[in-house]
């Protein structure tokens, strides 16, 4: 009898683990899919063809994503989280003024991801000024670490502000849609660096 109860006290513990990670890689399926979607197709793509493109059940994408504001803030969010996450990611693994360039350059690229999934986001009730308000804060603490430490560095002017660099790179991005815009921000990102540059 106790090693029936121990069996089954087993049986209901084991399965709670897997799940957890089965569900996380799930749910990041559907939002690397949802926005390729979305990109193509707007606030219209199907949600059926999503689901089957992440190998998941509609089941499993409903669960996650009730509905289909739910999905495409959640696209958004993702790409604003990943955008801040950034930020440590970087300082830890380049030079300073290698961490704050890198960044500024993914920024061009969030800008540009947003643009693409606009029409979508327009869908949202509310619009996308609702899902905006929160991005700002992470994203601007993101920089201005980074900002901090190629101060400390040496390797970026005193006088430089995070924020200043922020609405430059913002105003950068904003040049257009397509290979040839994103190629023409990217090196006016480098140009930005090279004025924030200390002289040594």
């Amino acid at each position: 009898m106790q090693e029936f109860a121990a069996m089954k006290k087993k049986r209901s513990q084991s399965p709670q683990r897997k799940p957890r990670q089965d569900a996380l890689r799930n749910r990041e399926r559907i939002l690397e899919v949802a926005k390729g979607e979305f990109t193509r197709r707007g606030a219209d793509a199907s949600l059926e063809e999503i689901a089957k493109q992440a190998g998941v059940g509609a089941g499993t994408l409903y669960r996650h994503f009730p509905t289909r504001d739910a999905l495409i803030e959640a696209v958004y969010r993702s790409e604003v989280e990943k955008l801040a996450a950034a930020g440590p990611k970087f300082a830890a693994a380049m030079p300073p003024i290698e961490a704050l360039r890198g960044w500024m350059l993914l920024f061009v690229d969030y800008v540009a991801a947003k643009h693409i999934i606009a029409p979508a986001l327009n869908s949202v009730v509310g619009g996308p000024s609702r899902l905006y308000e929160g991005s700002r804060g992470l994203i601007q603490g993101a920089i201005d670490e980074l900002v901090k430490r190629a101060k400390k560095s040496g390797d970026v002017r005193s006088d430089i502000e995070a924020s200043d660099l922020l609405r430059a790179v913002i105003g950068v991005s904003h040049l257009g849609s397509g290979p040839e815009s994103q190629q023409s921000a990217r090196r006016l990102v480098d140009i930005l660096i090279a004025g924030s540059r200390s002289l040594k």
